[in-house]
Formats: structure tokens, sequence, C-alpha cells
């Protein structure tokens, strides 16, 4: 005999109901509006595509029920929405529902299955709701497909997130009760998108962005001296950032690639305790929560390469905290600065600084971009680089010891970092640098590469009861990190967000499998 369905299920199920009944008219009337479509042939993507030029609708859907690369043919004529999506699709039975300006489509069997896993739920916890939910998917660009990569993916009610990879990809988990929240995505130069959490649970949903075009009837045009913007920015710092200590609670990687295959990976979940703008990072503290690690001991030839201070420079790295030379104003002399565009960012706009060394410098010096809010004049983001021209002069800034036999020259050297809004104080939200290096062994003719990064996501930001942390909890953070002693649990990873590793990090990690250094027996 089976066991009753929960009292408290078929309550939720009575409210879904109603909710749909709710926005089934306004549905009906977006769905059933009519567009002409030109005869035409191509994949799934690209004639949803078409649909987005005629409607104005961007689609999410679950990878599974919808093959984008699929090819189909379609007749010249006037269709509803309904109808071209139901015709494109091949599917007549999918569920279709606007949010905003996209259009989520979903099949019956998700809606059971969401309902199903519900209950089971209930039954297994005895709670009357899950615990938590996980979004998964690719945020792409709408005109080109393209993955738009470290775009950010959160609840803001909840002080919650993460970050796409290098590939666009995201999987984000979060509690329960923030499922009729908005999930919002947001990427420079992008529209930003909200969603209630909820419609996206469950599947891999592709989720498309549209660039955002700033006509010049939403500006006033006027000529913008840069500099006098940075100098705005730095005078309204005590508004637009934190001037109390926070915890965030962040995740952290560093990885080596030599020869082009993984050599050593190392993820952990931290705790930091941030000092407000005005305090230097020395006072920043970090507690190591987990750890886990991986590593490459199947080749001979391996050089031995160790990531030195990676944590402390993802700390450093907190512009706002710790000017760089370009933004000090005793230091501009170094550098031409010029106004470069307005960009959008969270829905906001933002001007755009680029800088550069100037001619005659020949030092190792930086070029980049810095964006800022053209309301309250907070920083939202710098990338920046080493200055391409004398990036191989920096060996001594970045290679700290090497065998004699072996030469080390910079061919890259690049950070990106973003800050996020928070009732109405900026936090760092996410680091990363990227150093590459040619390398090549005495009387060898030819070199290797080899290509070191770190990189830093907030997941949850805190300002309630943040006390300094005793002297056994913190760790160093200028040691070799991922010599660091740990445990690894198994259990602690499954509710936190952390960035996925790229496609081609999944294929080495697979390669390595069999000495990963990732279960308690290994340490």
């Amino acid at each position: 005999m089976r066991p009753p369905v929960p009292f408290r299920f078929i309550l939720c199920l009575a409210w879904w109901l109603l909710c749909v009944a709710s926005v089934a008219k306004a549905d009906n009337e977006g769905l059933d509006r009519r567009i002409d479509l030109p005869r035409s042939k191509g994949t799934v993507y690209k004639m949803l595509g078409l649909v987005t030029d005629r409607s104005g609708y961007l689609f999410i859907y679950d990878s599974r029920v919808i093959d984008n690369d699929k090819v189909v043919r379609l007749k010249k004529g006037n269709y509803t929405i309904r109808q071209a999506i139901h015709e494109i699709t091949g599917d007549p039975t999918l569920l279709l529902r606007i949010s905003g300006n996209h259009i989520l489509i979903h099949t019956q069997e998700q809606t059971k299955k969401s309902l199903r896993e519900e209950a089971t739920a209930q039954e297994e916890t005895g709670s009357p709701e899950p615990s938590y939910l996980t979004v998964a998917g690719v945020v792409t660009d709408r005109y080109n497909n393209e993955p738009i990569a470290y775009a950010t993916v959160g609840i803001i009610e909840g002080a919650i997130g993460t970050v796409t990879n290098q590939n666009g990809e995201f999987r984000f988990t979060f509690p329960d009760s923030l499922r009729s929240y908005p999930l919002q995505f947001t990427h420079l130069g992008y529209k930003s998108y909200e969603v209630e959490a909820d419609l996206l649970a469950g599947g891999y949903r592709y989720i498309t962005l549209e660039p955002r075009v700033i006509s010049l009837q939403e500006v006033i045009v006027r000529l913008v001296n840069p500099e006098k913007l940075l100098d705005e920015m730095l005078a309204k710092r005590e508004l637009n950032n934190a001037r109390e200590p926070v915890y965030h609670t962040v995740f952290y990687r560093e990885g080596i690639h030599y020869r082009k295959r993984l050599a050593s990976l190392t993820e952990a979940m931290f705790q930091i305790y941030k000092t407000p703008y005005a305090q230097s990072t020395a006072n920043d503290q970090v507690k190591l929560l987990k750890m886990r690690r991986l590593l490459d001991r199947s080749e001979r030839d391996t050089m031995i390469t160790r990531f030195k201070s990676g944590v402390q420079t993802t700390l450093l790295l907190d512009v706002v905290k710790n000017l760089p030379d370009f933004l000090l104003p005793e230091e501009r002399i170094l550098y031409d600065y010029a106004h470069a565009d307005i960009k959008e960012i969270d829905g906001r706009l933002a001007n755009v600084v680029t800088f550069e060394q100037r001619v005659g410098i020949t030092s190792p010096l930086f070029k980049g971009e810095i964006y800022l809010d053209m309301e309250n004049s907070a920083l939202l983001g710098v990338t920046f680089r080493i200055h391409p021209k004398f990036v191989a002069q920096a060996a001594p800034m970045y290679v700290e010891r090497k065998s004699r036999d072996l030469t080390i020259i910079p061919q890259e050297v690049s950070y990106t970092i973003s800050y996020k809004q928070s009732k109405g104080i900026y936090y760092i939200n996410h680091v990363r640098g990227d150093l590459a290096f040619r390398v090549r062994k005495k009387k060898h003719l030819f070199s290797t590469t080899l290509h070191t990064w770190f990189e830093m996501a907030t997941i949850k930001t805190e300002t309630e009861d943040v006390k300094r942390f005793s002297r056994d909890e913190r760790i160093p953070t200028r040691s070799v990190f991922s010599e660091t002693e740990y445990t690894y649990d198994n259990h602690f990873w499954e509710h936190f967000n952390i960035i996925l590793p790229e496609e081609s990090l999944h294929e080495a990690i697979g390669k390595i499998s069999s000495i990963i250094e990732e279960t308690e027996n290994s340490e």
C-alpha cells in the first residue's frame, strides 16, 4: 500500500495551481501574439532566435528537453508565439510560461517530477519543504550563442551567489526558503535578468542575456575628465564601501597547467574577516573551512611548481582597500587615461575609463579598464594586465626561485575584479588572476607552456556579530596553500556554491582520477 500524500503537499499543489491560474491570462495574451516568420532552415537555436527577433522574448529551457543543434525546417507564415515554439521544437505538449521578457519552456513530466521530489523530501526529512534547491546551466549571448564567462548568478536578498566559469557554466545551490525570491543574472555590458529561483530548479538551463546598447538619448553627452571620475570614486568610498567589518564566505581555487595538462588543483571554502575599506589587507583574516586537492604525480618529467601567496594575492586585489598605482592620484603621471565608453552593469550605467602606461616609460606597468557607476561613482570592476610590450621584463616580479637550467619568461599576466552591491554597500564579488609563462630547459630546442591561475568568488556576506578569528583559527596567507594539511569532507561540499571547472579541466580530472587526493585515506 502506497503511503498517503502529505496534506502539506496537497496544499502546495493547490497553491501552485492557483498561481498558474493567476498568470494564465497574462501568459496567453503574450503567447497568442501573432508574428510573421519567413521560410527558413536551421538549428533549433537559430529558429528560436527568429522568434526572439520578431517577439522580443528570450528563452529558458532544459538542454535535455530541447536539442539546440537539431536542424528543422519552418514554413513561411503567420504564427502565434506558442505555435511557432511548438513548430520549431516539434513538440506540441511543451508547457510555456512568460517571465519578464523570457519564456520558460518545460514539460509536464518536469512539473510532475518537481512535485514528486518535493513530496519525497517532505516524507524523508519530515520538514514541510526541501532544504535546498539547485539551478544549473549555461549563460550565453543572445546573438552569437557565445558563453558569457564570469557572469554573476545570485539571489540579492540572500546575499549569496556564484559566477559562471570560462565556458559560461554555473551551478547554484540555495536554501529552499529563498525559492520565491528573484534569481539574478548579470554581466558587464548586458541587460540584467531576474526570474523566480524555483522556476529554474532542476535540469540544465540555457540562459540568454541581451547585450545592452546605450542610446545617446539615455545619457547626457558631455566631455568627461577621466581622472575626475577617479577622484570622485575615491572621495565616495566612505559612502559606497563597507565602514564596518564583515564576514565573506568564499570559494577559492588555484591551479597549475603544465604542457596544457592539469598538474595541480586546490579548492577550498574560506571565511574571511574583511576589515573596512580604510584598513589595509594586513588586517584581514582567513579561516579555512574545508579543502580538497588534485595532484598529478604520473609524469616523471613534471616540473615542480609551487603557487606561493595565492590567497594573499586575492586579498590584495581588493583594489578599493589596496589602491594600485593607476588609482593613486600621485602615481597617475605614469599613465594616460581616457573615457572610452558607457556600459550597463547590474542594471546601472557605468563609465568606462581606460588607462595605459605612457609612451617613453619602459618599466612593466599596467593597462586596462575601470568601471565606475555613473550615479554614485562606486567602483564596479577593474580588468588590467601587465602591458604586453613589457611583460617579459616582469619575470623577477613573479618567479621567486627556479632551477639554473630553466628559463621562465612571462607571456601574459592579467587580473579581473568585480564588486557587487548589497543593501547599498559594495563588496568584493569575484577575483581572477591568470599568469602564463614560457618555460625552456637548457639544451632543449622547444619551450613548453606553464599557466598558473587563482580565483575567488564570494558566496555569502554577513554583517551581524562579526568578530576577529582566534589565533588558532587563522591560516597563513603568504604560504604555499596547496601544501596545507586538511581532511576531505565529502558531505560538506554538497550545498556550497563553487565555480564549475571548465571542460578541459573536467577531462584532466578524468585522466588523473586514480591519483586524486580526495579521500581521507590519502591524508
